[in-house]
């Protein structure tokens, strides 16, 4: 089926350009979008006639999509889901919520037909790049961390558990004294006589007497 674009379509044609496509692709995807019309005699003319309004309105949703690209420049979010201790999600991370949290997070509009999964869906914890066609050839890239809802609280037993370990070890007698310089063990100063100098002084008590 010949068709006219009405926008600029990635790998199809450029706004006014006349091609040929798939009757189905036109009936179910260019025509409902508005983005193409039967290539008549009566289409083309009309397009001629308007080319300058409908490129105008061309460039003006281009620019359009680019203020929205800006705004998921350099964005991270996280997902906190169900999985088992391997990471395997119980179920998937769907567009919809990628794009809510997206929204949630930096103020946008996006749907869920504008989210592109890496591999068509999410089944495991990890980190991934997901793609945002905004049209126009427009995209952005948005960083999707998904953590396994269950992790930071057993990370945090884990911690408490070394935590405590630590502290009972810094608390618990040295088993070994510290090493002199001599290499001989240092003994802890004591307030009583050492025994040599007692018997000494024993001994000349009795020749004073």
């Amino acid at each position: 089926m010949n068709v006219i674009l009405l926008e600029k379509i990635a790998k199809l044609g450029d706004i006014g350009e006349a091609v040929n496509v798939r009757s189905g692709f036109a009936r179910n995807f260019l025509f409902p979008k508005g983005k193409a019309v039967p290539a008549t005699r009566r289409n083309i003319e009309e397009f001629e006639q308007r080319r300058t309004e409908l490129l105008a309105a061309h460039n003006e949703k281009i620019a359009h999509a680019r203020g929205r690209a800006e705004k998921l420049v350099d964005l991270a979010i996280s997902l906190e889901v169900n999985a088992s201790d391997e990471g395997r999600l119980f179920g998937s991370v769907s567009s919809r919520e990628v794009a809510d949290a997206v929204n949630e997070k930096a103020g946008s509009d996006l749907a869920r037909s504008e989210i592109i999964l890496p591999g068509g869906s999410i089944r495991q914890c990890g980190d991934y790049e997901v793609t945002i066609d905004l049209g126009f050839e427009v995209t952005a890239a948005v960083a999707l961390v998904v953590v396994n809802r269950n992790a930071p609280a057993e990370a945090a037993e884990a911690q408490t558990g070394t935590a405590t370990e630590d502290a009972a070890s810094d608390e618990a007698p040295a088993d070994d004294a510290p090493a002199s310089e001599d290499g001989e063990t240092a003994r802890p100063e004591s307030s009583t006589m050492p025994r040599a100098a007692i018997i000494s002084s024993n001994m000349e008590q009795e020749k004073a007497g």
